[in-house]
């Protein structure tokens, strides 16, 4: 298992790097301090894992889809300081594999690593708490139809979108519209397929995120 540090930092690397190396078969073989370091070490070196801090200095979000690009193969865990339920949900959108917050005990961050190099999926506690506060499940993400390409929709769609997330049904929608239902569930395939979510839940959440509608007002309706 070939390992690749991912941050700013030098104590963290350090810290990062004796807590795995004598707790772990993790082998490190690079340790990158931004972006540009990032991206030749994961081409020289081919690593299993990253383990990456995409909010210090001299990295991004943006650099994890770019990480998958390049090795589709690539395990992501990302260790971060907390942040939003939305921001944790972009970076699994964007390819992340596993999720662990820097002030989560040593074991967890081992486990994480250990976990997630046996293709498994590992969420620290506190994430998954953040996560389950917004109402959010992670089995929703349709991850693998992520996509570096800006997401592009219609007039209409977005149309569809406020009515989905104020809980009108197809056929309500459609009358509403003036649409056949045949033509709103059409549209409401598409909607899902550009956003890479699976069902209803999904489209709220991105009609709240983007303020097509309040937070205060979305009610979830039933997928159809």
């Amino acid at each position: 298992m070939k390992l690749v540090l991912a941050d700013s930092n030098d104590l963290i690397r350090i810290g990062l790097r004796t807590i795995l190396t004598s707790e772990s078969k993790a082998t490190i073989v690079g340790e990158a301090q931004n972006e540009k370091e990032l991206l030749t070490q994961v081409k020289s070196f081919e690593p299993n894992l990253v383990l990456i801090d995409y909010t210090s200095d001299g990295f991004s979000i943006d650099v994890i889809p770019r990480l998958v690009q390049l090795n589709k193969a690539l395990k992501i865990i990302a260790i971060t300081p907390e942040q939003s339920a939305q921001v944790l949900v972009d970076a699994l959108r964007s390819g992340v594999t596993s999720y662990v917050k820097k002030d989560c005990d040593l074991a967890e961050i081992q486990d994480a690593v250990k976990e997630t190099s046996r293709g498994n999926k590992f969420f620290c506690g506190q994430i998954l708490e953040t996560i389950q506060k917004a109402n959010i499940n992670v089995d929703d993400l349709d991850v693998g139809s992520f996509s570096c390409e800006a997401v592009v929709l219609s007039d209409r769609e977005n149309e569809i979108i406020v009515l989905i997330a104020e809980g009108l049904t197809n056929e309500q929608i459609a009358e509403q519209l003036f649409l056949s239902k045949h033509t709103v569930n059409t549209h409401r395939k598409n909607i899902m397929g550009k956003l890479g979510v699976k069902n209803t839940a999904g489209i709220v959440m991105y009609a709240v995120k983007t303020n097509l509608v309040s937070p205060n007002k979305f009610l979830f309706a039933p997928t159809y």
